[in-house]
């Protein structure tokens, strides 16, 4: 009986130690619990991470396209020396528009080079209400010669770097030939400028201006 007795006092307090561990150990959640609880947390990681780290860049002013990259080479008493020559034009799509020439070691500097020099050497263009031309204009620029007239309704009718010269000066309703025997699209695009520099505002235009 002694023994018996011993024995459920014995489990009586293992019981109770049991039942204390239990109280005061946390409680483990369920996978599920688990998985509800770690979906904020992945859900704010996502958010971090979807922002960007950087400050997306202003869209430049001038726009422009690339007519030609040429290596050129240099013979000294050191050997040759490659260097790249560019030439682009660049405009603004509002009227204003220019070509540049660049030349460096490296083809990214040699753009940055043209591009500085086209806004330099950009024109301001007098053009119509429409963005078109009031008249017809020709031009002359080596052996480029480049005629170009108004063409009311029509878009722009142009190729080579004459068509390039005139989206980007943001011009409509147009037609242009370029007659030259060489296909330099430098002595064009020069040719296209020098002529859209000798166009004259619309009567109606100067009148405004007068009053």
């Amino acid at each position: 009986m002694n023994d018996e007795n011993d024995t459920k006092e014995i489990e009586g307090k293992v019981e109770e130690v049991a039942v204390a561990i239990e109280a005061e150990a946390p409680a483990v959640p369920s996978p599920v619990e688990a998985v509800q609880q770690r979906a904020p947390e992945r859900h704010r990681k996502n958010e971090r991470e979807r922002k960007p780290r950087r400050e997306p860049r202003a869209k430049p002013e001038y726009d422009q396209r690339i007519l030609n990259i040429r290596r050129v080479t240099r013979v000294s008493a050191g050997g040759r020396r490659f260097s790249f020559s560019v030439a682009l034009v660049a405009g603004n799509h509002k009227g204003s528009v220019g070509v540049g020439t660049g030349k460096a070691g490296d083809t990214s500097l040699a753009i940055d080079k043209a591009f500085r020099s086209a806004k330099k050497n950009a024109i301001l263009l007098k053009t119509t209400g429409s963005m078109s031309i009031a008249h017809e204009v020709y031009a002359k620029d080596k052996s480029a010669r480049v005629h170009i007239q108004p063409a009311k309704g029509k878009g722009i009718i142009a190729g080579s770097s004459v068509r390039d010269v005139i989206e980007l000066a943001g011009l409509k309703d147009i037609s242009a030939k370029l007659h030259s025997p060489s296909k330099n699209k430098l002595n064009a695009a020069r040719a296209t400028i020098k002529a859209l520099s000798m166009l004259k505002l619309p009567k109606s235009q100067k009148l405004e201006a007068n009053s």
